[in-house]
């Protein structure tokens, strides 16, 4: 592995990596970080579309060469998948509203759990409410598309949701979406719960795959933990995936608590932030040099140098 070859992929971190919040002192600081490191683009924590300052953060990353990520969510009495028409309504409203933040931005993509609350379920979610949800959510897809940004919505784990916790699940709900537009974002955290095997889930994905997020099971280091993350990073690239990297760790240290409670974040996996940003990259890399293409572009410099 050459560690002087360019990693040639389009990589985010979550900005709580670095940060508790958007302060912009802080943040700013986060984001050059980021660049200095070689990511591309940063994911916000979800943010109040009405009280954000937009121009002021839009600036900020403009002067980062930092792209923005943002994050939609639904709420109590917002919520698309309610079986109440007010309440589904106002949930595609919010869904609205941070589309349009996010091109306010300046940012072509948001991330997100889009189709419901996020929490502790104690049930299964009826079919219908299944398809009001994605029904609901293709409309905001094509919505983004118009206005140049990708949605995505994230596969999480049987413990935050019981609407979608599984590759093949992510996949019938875009089709039932009916938009030709909305992606699906996995994240390896969540996959471990729910997936036998994840480069297949990987596969299952792949058509409307936009974004595949790193984390590893004890949410801290990528290098430590159960999941092999450069074999996972490596399969997926043999199989075709050629869209972002997330890569996504939390620490009760490193957040507000209310956002660690909710998250249940109970212990600090980590304190140096940077740190574990240099390792995520270390992890990739590592990956990427055991692929097809890795290993391709190492004999291409090799060949180059002699």
């Amino acid at each position: 592995m050459n560690p002087d070859l360019e990693l040639d992929l389009d990589l985010a971190c979550h900005v709580n990596v670095l940060v508790a919040d958007v302060e912009p002192r802080a943040l700013g600081e986060a984001l050059r970080t980021l660049a200095g490191l070689g990511y591309r683009r940063a994911v916000l924590p979800p943010l109040d579309s009405g009280a954000t300052d937009a121009a002021a953060l839009r600036a900020l990353f403009a002067g980062s060469g930092i792209a923005p990520i943002t994050i939609a969510g639904q709420s109590p009495g917002a919520d698309v998948s309610s079986e109440d028409p007010d309440e589904a309504a106002a949930g595609e409203a919010a869904l609205r509203a941070t589309v349009d933040l996010t091109a306010a931005l300046g940012g072509d993509q948001m991330n997100g759990v889009p189709y419901g609350l996020f929490s502790h379920p104690t049930a299964p979610v009826s079919a219908q409410r299944r398809d009001r949800s994605a029904r609901a959510v293709g409309r905001v897809a094509d919505y983004a598309h118009e206005r140049g940004i990708v949605m995505t919505f994230e596969v999480l784990n049987r413990y935050e949701t019981s609407l979608v916790n599984t590759a093949a699940q992510a996949m019938e709900f875009a089709e039932r979406s009916g938009s030709e537009h909305l992606r699906i974002h996995l994240d390896t955290f969540h996959m471990a719960v729910e997936e036998a095997d994840l480069a297949a889930a990987i596969r299952t994905a792949l058509p409307r795959l936009a974004y595949l997020e790193l984390g590893q099971s004890g949410r801290g280091f990528l290098s430590g933990g159960a999941i092999d993350l450069p074999v996972l990073v490596s399969r997926a690239i043999d199989d075709g995936y050629d869209g972002r990297w997330g890569v996504e760790a939390f620490s009760r240290g490193g957040l507000i608590e209310p956002v660690a409670d909710m998250l249940a974040i109970w212990r600090s996996p980590f304190e140096d932030g940077r740190g574990l940003a240099e390792d995520a990259l270390r992890v990739i890399r590592r990956g990427w040099s055991d692929s097809t293409a890795g290993r391709r572009a190492q004999r291409r410099a090799r060949g180059a140098t002699v």
